[in-house]
């Protein structure tokens, strides 16, 4: 396995294991552990089927193109504009979310070496940094995202391997199986890495063989680490009472508050260190992963020549509504969050399924893997995509 390889697979892993990685239990507890993890599985499997169809679609265009584009030229104007709308919210909701808690650990690290400045300055400070890696070029964010995910992935095994033990089997047979639907929007999200792909077809030159092995390798190693990441918290942390999990979740300080449980209940500094580095580091590697998508998506959509001006105008496009939001609306990206679920279905399983029954029909390809473009695939991935939203509309009303 190339270092190129290994180096999509961890940009994979990097945008999927966000900050939220600590939210997932918390939201999954009500169901117990097996019901969880069995959940898990099935939406890895329907994510990673749904994430080869968008590589099998995006092969069909020329290198660059992005979700715009595909659409465009497969159903039209009226589709675009929905395409438009769902993209940018979803996309620049999340990188509002990580620039909001990635300044905060510039804040918090500043205040080690004595230098307090204003949560203004470090928000932009952390925009900036992180936004001229992404504007250097998908290596760039590859190289950065290699060092950061050895670190990420270094603390997180160490952390399970110190909690492990301290698991309580009795927690883990507790939950009500039925509740889980209240949670399949967070599992969705989970896995909603496949706005990178266009992004990672570029860098790998149209390697379709390669981009396989990146999206299912860079896609299970995160399944394994949530299953096991719940293992260690649902047998950790009592599912009800006054640290417990029910309380945790009703607090709406889900990161914080976990954190607090783990420390008072495994009493090891060590691990809330730990915990904290790796929060930490999701931030970083998640804002890196979205923010290219966001760039590569808006190059595609606007059109912008990729010479100095335009640069400038695609990072202008790209950070400063998210940097805006996170200065003067600091609370209203929590909005467009709840509604991220329904989103990566419309994105990431809806979308990717019509546009390969339409594109077969307008273009006259096939899917390299048959089955994978078959009509009967793509028609239960359509009802499964259908039933998930109608499923996320009833939630929210």
């Amino acid at each position: 396995m190339n270092h190129k390889l290994i180096g999509g697979i961890l940009m994979v892993v990097g945008t999927t294991i966000g900050a939220g990685i600590l939210a997932l239990p918390v939201t999954t507890s009500a169901s117990g552990f097996i019901t969880s993890s069995i959940a898990l599985w099935v939406c890895w499997l329907l994510m990673s089927l749904c994430a080869l169809i968008m590589l099998e679609v995006n092969l069909w265009f020329p290198e660059g193109s992005h979700y715009i584009s595909m659409v465009r030229a497969t159903f039209g104007v009226k589709a675009e504009v929905i395409a438009w709308g769902c993209m940018l919210l979803l996309l620049y909701a999340l990188l509002s979310a990580y620039i909001s808690g990635g300044s905060d650990v510039l804040n918090h690290l500043l205040a080690l070496i004595h230098i307090k400045l204003p949560q203004v300055l470090t928000a932009i400070l952390f925009t900036a940094l992180l936004g001229w890696v992404v504007m250097s070029g998908t290596h760039w964010v590859d190289y950065s995202n290699r060092a950061l995910m050895s670190v990420k992935l270094i603390s997180l095994v160490v952390l399970l391997t110190l909690m492990l033990p301290a698991v309580h089997g009795a927690y883990l047979s507790e939950g009500e199986p039925k509740t889980f639907p209240v949670a399949l929007m967070i599992m969705l999200t989970a896995f909603g890495y496949s706005t990178i792909i266009p992004s990672l077809r570029t860098y790998f030159n149209s390697d379709a063989k390669a981009m396989r092995r990146v999206i299912l390798w860079g896609s299970g190693i995160p399944l394994i680490c949530y299953i096991v990441w719940d293992l260690a918290i649902l047998g950790t942390i009592p599912p009800t009472g006054p640290q417990g999990l029910d309380t945790i979740l009703a607090s709406g300080r889900v990161t914080s508050e976990l954190l607090q449980a783990i420390a008072l209940l495994i009493n090891s500094q060590l691990i809330t260190r730990l915990a904290g580095l790796f929060s930490s580091i999701c931030v970083v590697t998640s804002f890196l992963g979205v923010a290219l998508s966001l760039k590569d998506f808006l190059a595609d959509g606007t059109k912008i020549v990729k010479n100095t001006k335009g640069h400038v105008s695609l990072a202008c496009l790209t950070f400063l509504p998210p940097l805006l939001v996170v200065i003067f609306y600091p609370s209203a990206f929590i909005l467009a969050l709840n509604y991220a679920g329904l989103l990566c279905v419309i994105l990431l399983v809806i979308f990717p399924v019509l546009l390969a029954w339409q594109a077969q029909n307008k273009l006259q390809t096939r899917c390299e893997w048959s089955w994978l473009g078959h009509r009967l695939t793509l028609g239960i991935l359509a009802l499964v995509g259908l039933f998930l939203l109608l499923l996320g509309i009833g939630q929210l009303i």
